[in-house]
């Protein structure tokens, strides 16, 4: 049995705990807080990780990728190796230029914190570039890559309505509002994995928040 590492309030962790959960593989789920992960099997502390019989792997990409090769019933990539690197695109621009320059945002947008001026100011600029990239490669027909669900929704079901949220509470508008993203969340809601995925991180969340907190 596989058993997937993390906390639900994580991203990346739901990214891949939704791959799993829509190409129907069974796992079991293993709380690991940060600061309480297993180093033999995140050598950073890093969530998610995951554990399998012939032993154990970080990095969301990675495991992405190993659950493709292990598990190619119900595949979320492409056969069509043009298209199967569209998708791969698309969940990189995703998580590389826009999730992890929003990142930056989440600690005033969230958590209370504070991010300077400065700082806002250069990642706004960052961003602005960066989505206007993203529009080029995404789809949304009804899918990021096309008719068909994939990794590229994986990621983008996951992250985008952070980003969306960050940028309106920051910046006072959403700079992903030129995207039919309203749309492509309601009928992503409509899955169960979605539902699923979203009930428990909102539960994870509370419970992460009291625990800062406490």
């Amino acid at each position: 049995m596989l058993k997937l590492c993390g906390f639900s309030a994580s991203n990346y962790y739901n990214v891949v705990k939704l791959a799993m959960l829509e190409k129907g593989v069974a796992f079991d789920e293993e709380l690991a807080w940060i600061g309480e992960t297993d180093k033999a099997s995140s050598p950073l502390g890093k969530v998610p990780y995951l554990k399998t019989g012939a032993g154990a792997m970080s990095e969301s990409t990675v495991i992405l990728d190993y659950l493709e090769s292990a598990y190619p019933q119900h595949p979320l990539v492409p056969t069509d190796p043009f298209a199967a690197a569209k998708v791969r695109e698309l969940v990189r621009y995703t998580e590389l230029h826009l999730e992890l320059v929003a990142r930056n945002l989440y600690p005033e947008a969230f958590f209370g914190g504070k991010v300077s001026d400065a700082a806002k100011e250069k990642i706004g600029e960052q961003l602005e570039k960066n989505v206007a990239a993203f529009a080029k490669l995404a789809v949304f027909s009804p899918y990021l890559a096309g008719d068909t669900f994939t990794l590229a929704d994986c990621a983008g079901i996951v992250h985008l309505p952070i980003v969306s949220g960050a940028t309106k509470i920051i910046y006072g508008r959403d700079f992903l509002a030129d995207l039919p993203l309203r749309d492509y969340i309601k009928k992503m809601g409509e899955r169960p994995a979605v539902q699923k995925v979203n009930a428990d991180r909102k539960a994870n969340t509370e419970e992460m928040l009291k625990r800062t907190k406490g």
